[in-house]
Order: C-alpha cells, then structure tokens, then sequence
C-alpha cells in the first residue's frame, strides 16, 4: 500500500465537501487505482457518519470488491475502532466476501465477535470458519482459550454461535 499525503487530502476534501456525485466519481475511481494509506479509513468514517442510502451502498460494495491483501491491516484497524455496530458489521461481512486472508486477525476477530452484538457475531463467525483453515493448531487453541475465558462468550444471546465457533476452530 502506497503513502500518498497529496491523494488523501483529496479525497479526504471531496468526501467531506463533496456532493453525492463528486464522491460517488471518487470512489469508483479508488476500485482502479493502487491502494493508499489512509482511504479506508476515511471511507468508514464516511459510511458511519452517513444517512444517505446509494452513498452506504456504494461504500459496502467498495468494501465487498477490495482484492488487495496490503488493505487488511487498515480494515481490522478500522473494524476495532468504535464505530457504530452496523458500521463494524458491514466491515466483517465485507471480510470474508472480498476473498481476502484474515487468517493472521483471527484474534482481532474473536474480540470483535465477543464484544458485539448478535449480527456483528454471525459475520465474525463466519470469517473466522472462511479463514481458520489457514491457522495453525497453536493459533487455534489460543483462540478457543480468549473465547472459554471471556465472560461475554457465553451470554444467552451469543450461547450457541460461541459453540459453533469452538466447534469450528477444534477441527
């Protein structure tokens, strides 16, 4: 992933100044262009802050079709921010359907489906079963213990997603 402070601060100006067209143009044009440090956050906090529906459906799409694996540490980086649960729910989900390897942020993904709510714990579940084939049994085991430690694994609400998710890092 490039650093480029001059391409940030343009997009960071038309996704806060811009109308609907002018940042719709600027994310269609982020699909082609070689990732740079700092847009997918500014993309989060767009989603998160928006109300407007074409603009967060552009923006899960943007998300769904990312094929560059050097974009996976800023997406975990944004998904344990606290951004509203919709918002982090959108970004899981966008994990696994973008085929990308989340297999090194198993971890990171354990606490997000630990400390969320129900919907944000079936896209973490998923992701997880999607990447742990790629994990080793030490990583495995390590996972299965935060999760039989934590206090909120177990809540009536997530009981039976927090089995399937030990049943599926066991095998």
């Amino acid at each position: 992933m490039i650093k480029s402070d001059k391409k940030l601060k343009e997009l960071d100006t038309v996704l806060s100044k811009g109308n609907n067209i002018d940042i719709d143009q600027a994310i269609r044009k982020l699909r082609d262009e070689e990732p740079f440090s700092g847009a997918i956050s500014l993309l989060v906090k767009l989603y998160d802050s928006n109300i407007d529906k074409s603009l967060s459906k552009l923006i899960q799409e943007f998300f769904n079709d990312i094929k560059h694996q050097a974009v996976c540490p800023e997406i975990i980086e944004e998904i344990c921010k606290p951004w509203k649960q919709d918002t982090i729910s959108m970004l899981v989900s966008s994990c696994w359907q973008s085929g990308l390897d989340y297999s090194d942020y198993l971890s990171d993904i354990t606490a997000i489906f630990l400390n969320g709510d129900y919907c944000t714990a079936i896209e973490c579940l998923t992701l997880i079963e999607e990447s742990v084939n790629k994990s080793s049994r030490e990583q495995k085991d390590k996972i299965i213990s935060i999760i039989q430690n934590s206090a909120l694994a177990f809540t009536h609400e997530k009981n039976s997603l927090t089995q399937e998710l030990i049943s599926i890092l066991e095998k």
